[in-house]
């Protein structure tokens, strides 16, 4: 009897052992490591139970954060497009977990030290608690080193983390570390499922506010508590055919139409504003669009009537998911001189204004009350 009782606990002791193995030598996606004088156990943010917003385009968590669709060539899209898809503007890392800090860990920032533009919101990488209810508390910028940062975030509650990714800096590389007895649990839903799409120029990608979490595309997406896919390319929203049946690809819950600046020409803008829309229309009947004309022609102009037609004409035609936002109020009631670093690009009072500005708009599309 002794002996059966020996040889069923020795048994029992050894499951509990295998149990307790090293998650390392069980998931490669997790590593110890050395921050500061911290010990860290890190995860790819690609791998489960991680959730990777942002890129739309992705087939497989192997592949890389870019924001287009990897067939794309210079024939379709031009150049710029290409090199600032590398740039994940608007990429998220959601996740829940229980340590008391939140270490990453990424490959050198690729941004350019751009004179105009602080290399938070370059490179940098913004940390938020989600709260219930659908808030948040902002809780520090990241900006890593080649040993990786540690923010403290106190207490060891299970909480839920997002992690905004830079928006002018490639990334190939992304970790997240805890304690080593902490552990990582998938997140807690968002309020929608289906992302907010943004197409434009630098405006749209984030330049130049202070940080991720400060462009107005993510203000907007943060404060409803849903993802977004950010396809804002500076100097190159050109309004590409490719690009827009792209777009149309997109199971998305909302479109956000920013298509102006980088406009080589009137022309060139009657010549592709409205095609580009009826091309998503075609695909997307019923998806809310909100079409914006830029924010720094207090001028009027051609321009705008040419963006805004595309809307009345829509409208004509009987669709009842199109929305219009006159770009010469999108500073409003502040105004250009205070919410701009150079007569153009917005500060981060500008992006603030924009999204307090267009905030109604899009709870109404989505049908958001609170």
């Amino acid at each position: 009897m002794f002996k059966k009782l020996t040889i069923a606990f020795l048994a029992a002791m050894a499951c509990v052992h295998a149990q307790e193995k090293d998650i390392t030598e069980i998931d490669p996606n997790f590593r110890q490591a050395t921050v500061g004088n911290r010990e860290v156990r890190f995860a790819d943010v690609r791998k489960a139970p991680f959730v990777l917003t942002g890129f739309a385009f992705r087939k497989s968590e192997d592949e890389p954060f870019y924001r287009i669709p990897t067939e794309f060539t210079k024939e379709q899209v031009n150049g710029g497009v290409l090199a600032l898809a590398k740039h994940p503007s608007g990429g998220a890392v959601l996740f829940r977990t229980n340590s008391p800090f939140i270490a990453l860990l990424s490959d050198p920032p690729t941004g350019a030290d751009m004179n105009h533009m602080p290399a938070t919101g370059v490179s940098g990488y913004d940390l938020y608690e989600r709260l219930p209810n659908h808030k948040e508390r902002f809780i520090s910028i990241i900006r890593t080193t080649k040993d990786g940062s540690i923010v403290n975030v106190g207490g060891k509650a299970m909480r839920d983390y997002i992690i905004f990714l830079p928006l002018y800096s490639s990334v190939n590389k992304l970790e997240v570390g805890v304690a080593p007895d902490a552990t990582f649990e998938p997140p807690t839903p968002q309020r929608l499922s289906k992302p907010i799409v943004f197409y434009g120029s630098s405006i749209t990608q984030g330049g130049c506010c202070s940080r991720p979490g400060n462009n107005y595309t993510t203000m907007i997406c943060r404060a409803l508590d849903v993802p977004q896919v950010n396809l804002g390319f500076s100097g190159s929203a050109r309004g590409e055919t490719a690009m827009a049946e792209a777009i149309a690809q997109i199971d998305a819950a909302m479109f956000v139409y920013d298509y102006d600046h980088n406009a080589p020409s009137l022309e060139h803008l009657q010549k592709t504003h409205e095609p580009f829309f009826k091309i998503i229309r075609a695909a997307r009947p019923d998806m809310p669009i909100l079409i914006l004309s830029r924010p720094d022609t207090a001028n009027g102009g051609a321009r705008r009537d040419c963006i805004k037609a595309t809307y009345d004409n829509a409208v004509k035609a009987g669709d009842k998911n199109v929305y219009f936002f006159n770009g010469d109020h999108l500073f409003d009631p502040v105004g250009l001189n205070y919410c701009t670093v150079d007569g153009c690009h917005p500060n981060d009072l500008g992006f603030y204004r924009m999204f307090q500005n267009t905030l109604p708009i899009v709870k109404k599309a989505l049908n958001i009350e609170d």
